[in-house]
């Protein structure tokens, strides 16, 4: 696997921060829910804003416009981050991109088998995206902790996998959790991403006019039925970028957006949705098969996913480990990678209609995610731990 650092750079240094922060924002959004001012805050996301008259309707409850708005911003810097890795990067040829790809397919089909064999015939059936998901910024932020502990090979094999991961998140969204179609709306949104194309190969490269058209491709996914993130990805595919080291318009998007998603924007995703109030028979709801589904996904589907695919491509001489990077460090970064957070909770929010499962999902999510992340940190230091005592032992025998 050929690695390339410089592919990486704002990612890598905004990671480890950005995690810290989601932390923070997750723990005061817990505080705030299981306070006196819970109810307050509940009520202010449910305040609605915007603009609406007989032809355009942009009036939405804060919550909305934080999942649907904000949320579709977060999606066009992925979107970039794909189209790049597709161009120039990790993902630019199959050889680079078949650890990472069959990695990511492992992790995401074995969780959601877990889910949904423990699910099947119950109300909760729905919810089997769930545990596909890994949130880039919390495993990259606990892999940079380990710093130099770990080969750099390791990292950009996660940050690739993350990537293909929400590619796959986002196919997901977009057929199996958006409901009511309206064709012409989406033809609409089509035609504008088609402009968007055609602007592309004629060589147009001010964002302005990528930009201002996304918003409306936007405006007409979002009443067409399907979610309204997806507009962030489009988007993001028809922004003109190099094969080369030259700065392309996509990559000057790229570097604008990294730090405002990973500072300010995942952060607000958080606080609005991990207000979870913890209440009696909370924890027992663990053991209900939307809880055990979560929690095995994660906990278990991604990390034997991730390791038996990566295995089989390796067996298969399709592609290689990356340098200084061992099988046991393959499962320390399949267990970081069950760290589903923002995009399972994201998921698990337009799995259910039913207020109570949302709680219920949030809850499992929190759990997995933080025992997922502890166990891939420790397995990591403790193999990282034992390489470089074997190391000394083997340059002290020298």
């Amino acid at each position: 696997m050929n690695i390339n650092l410089k592919v990486f750079p704002d990612f890598f240094r905004s990671a480890s921060a950005g995690g810290i922060i989601l932390i923070i924002a997750l723990v005061v959004s817990l505080l705030i829910a299981n306070s006196p001012w819970g109810a307050a805050f509940a009520n202010f996301l449910s305040l609605e804003l915007g603009y609406e008259s007989d032809q355009i309707h942009l009036r939405y409850p804060i919550l909305l416009w934080v999942n649907d708005g904000l949320m579709a911003i977060f999606f066009l810097l992925v979107g970039l981050e794909i189209k790049r890795e597709m161009v120039e990067g990790e993902l630019s040829s199959f050889r680079k991109a078949a650890l990472p790809v069959f990695a990511a397919m492992g992790g995401m089909f074995i969780p959601a088998g877990i889910y949904a064999l423990v699910n099947a015939g119950t109300d909760t059936a729905s919810g089997w995206g769930i545990p596909m998901a890994t949130d880039i910024a919390f495993a990259i932020g606990l892999l940079s902790l380990l710093g130099s502990r770990v080969p750099i090979g390791l990292k950009v094999f996660l940050t690739a996998l993350a990537i293909v991961d929400d590619l796959g998140a986002i196919a997901v969204i977009a057929f199996f959790y958006s409901s009511g179609i309206q064709v012409s709306n989406l033809l609409y949104a089509l035609g504008i991403f088609l402009g968007l194309l055609v602007l592309n190969r004629l060589g147009v490269k001010s964002l302005i006019f990528y930009l201002v058209p996304g918003f409306f491709i936007w405006y007409f996914i979002h009443h067409s039925g399907v979610h309204a993130t997806i507009a962030g990805v489009l988007t993001a595919l028809a922004i003109p970028t190099t094969p080369d080291a030259t700065e392309s318009p996509l990559e000057k998007l790229e570097h604008a957006l990294t730090k405002p998603v990973n500072f300010l924007i995942m952060p607000i995703f958080a606080l609005a949705n991990t207000n979870i109030r913890f209440e009696e028979g909370m924890v027992e709801g663990i053991f209900n098969p939307l809880g055990l589904g979560v929690i095995l996904g994660l906990c278990v589907g991604k990390p034997v996913g991730i390791l038996l695919s990566s295995w089989l491509a390796v067996k298969l001489k399709i592609s290689v480990l990356p340098q200084g990077v061992n099988w046991p460090m393959v499962v320390g970064l399949g267990l970081l990678a069950g760290i589903g957070f923002t995009m399972s909770i994201f998921i698990a929010l337009l799995s259910f209609s039913d207020p109570a499962y949302h709680t219920e999902a949030k809850f499992c999510i929190l759990v997995a995610s933080v025992a997922s992340g502890v166990l891939g940190y420790i397995t990591l230091r403790v193999v990282a731990n034992k390489q470089a005592a074997a190391s000394l032992r083997h340059t002290n025998g020298l």
